[in-house]
C-alpha cells in the first residue's frame, strides 16, 4: 500500500500575506497537478474560502479537509481541521468574532476575499485576520473537538508565531501531530550582537515531546503549494469522503497521523 501524499496547511486570497492568484480554484488545482492526494485549506482565522475549495477538491478527486490556521492569544499560530465543511465554516465564524478588531488595510496589508467556485470575489473581510484571537493555547484544543475537529501546533520550529518563538518550548495538549518545516526539528537562533567574524550561535534541537510529525507547506504562492508535503499512512478508501454531506473520515485522518513518526527523545 502507497501512502498517500498529504498537505494540511495551505492558504488562499482570503489570506492577506497571500497572493490574489492563490484562489481555492488554483490551490486544489497545483496540488492535484503535484500529486497531492489529501489537502487542507487553512486561512488564518476564517475559513470563508472553503466552500469553493471543497467543490474544486471534489472536482478534481482529491479528499479535502477544512479548516483555519488560528493566533491565539500568545500569538501561536495553530492548524485547526474539520472534516465537515459546515463545522469549518462555524468555527471560522466563531475565531472570526474573537478577533482584534482591528481594521484591514489592503493597500498596506493586503486583501482579504472570499470567492465562489469561477474565482469570482463574493465580499471581503474587514478585520486585520492574522491578528491574536481571544482564546488562548490550553483552550483552543477543547473548544475546536467541540466542533468535531482536531489540532496541530503550526510550524513549531519557526522563529516567528510558533511555540518555540512564543512559549520557548512545545507544550502539551491534545494535539493530533505537531508540525515543523523539517524533521527533526531544531530551532536556529538569531545572530547574535558581537564582534566580526564571531561564530553563528549553534542550532538546537527542539523536543517535541514525541508527538506524530508531519510538515506543512503553509503555502501563500503558488509556487509553495505542495512544497512540504507529508506521507500518510492510509488508504483512499479509509478516508473518502462519506455520509450525507461527503464529509472526509476525521476518525481515519487521526488514525493515519498517529503512525506518523515522533522525534525520539
Amino acid at each position: 500500500m502507497a501512502p498517500l501524499p498529504a498537505d494540511l496547511h495551505n492558504h488562499s486570497c482570503l489570506s492577506p500575506c497571500g497572493s490574489l492568484d492563490l484562489s481555492p480554484r488554483a490551490l486544489a488545482e497545483t496540488a492535484a497537478a503535484r500529486g497531492t492526494a489529501v489537502l487542507a485549506l487553512t486561512d488564518h482565522n476564517a475559513s470563508r474560502n472553503c466552500p469553493a475549495f471543497s467543490f474544486h477538491c471534489r472536482r478534481l478527486g482529491i479528499i479535502p479537509f477544512y479548516g483555519l490556521e488560528c493566533t491565539t492569544q500568545e500569538e501561536v499560530h495553530m492548524v485547526c481541521l474539520f472534516a465537515s465543511l459546515d463545522a469549518a465554516l462555524a468555527f471560522g465564524d466563531l475565531i472570526y468574532s474573537i478577533i482584534m478588531p482591528f481594521p484591514n488595510d489592503p493597500e498596506k496589508t493586503g486583501d482579504q476575499v472570499y470567492v465562489d467556485e469561477e474565482d469570482h470575489i463574493q465580499g471581503e473581510l474587514e478585520y486585520f485576520l492574522p491578528g491574536a484571537a481571544d482564546i488562548g493555547v490550553d483552550a483552543l484544543g477543547p473548544r475546536a473537538a467541540e466542533y468535531g475537529g482536531i489540532v496541530i501546533p503550526a510550524h513549531v520550529d519557526r522563529p516567528a508565531f510558533s511555540m518555540a518563538s512564543q512559549l520557548g518550548v512545545v507544550v502539551r495538549g491534545p494535539w493530533a501531530a505537531v508540525e515543523c518545516t523539517r524533521i527533526p526539528p531544531v530551532i536556529f537562533p538569531p545572530p547574535l550582537m558581537g564582534s566580526p567574524g564571531d561564530p553563528p550561535p549553534e542550532p538546537r534541537k527542539l523536543d517535541t515531546l514525541g508527538y506524530p510529525l508531519i510538515t506543512g507547506s503553509d503555502a501563500h504562492y503558488l509556487e509553495h503549494v505542495a512544497r512540504r508535503s507529508f506521507e500518510l499512512d492510509s488508504t483512499r478508501e479509509e478516508l473518502l469522503p462519506r455520509g450525507p454531506g461527503g464529509d472526509a473520515d476525521m476518525e481515519a485522518l487521526k488514525r493515519a497521523l498517529e503512525k506518523r513518526p515522533g522525534d525520539p527523545r
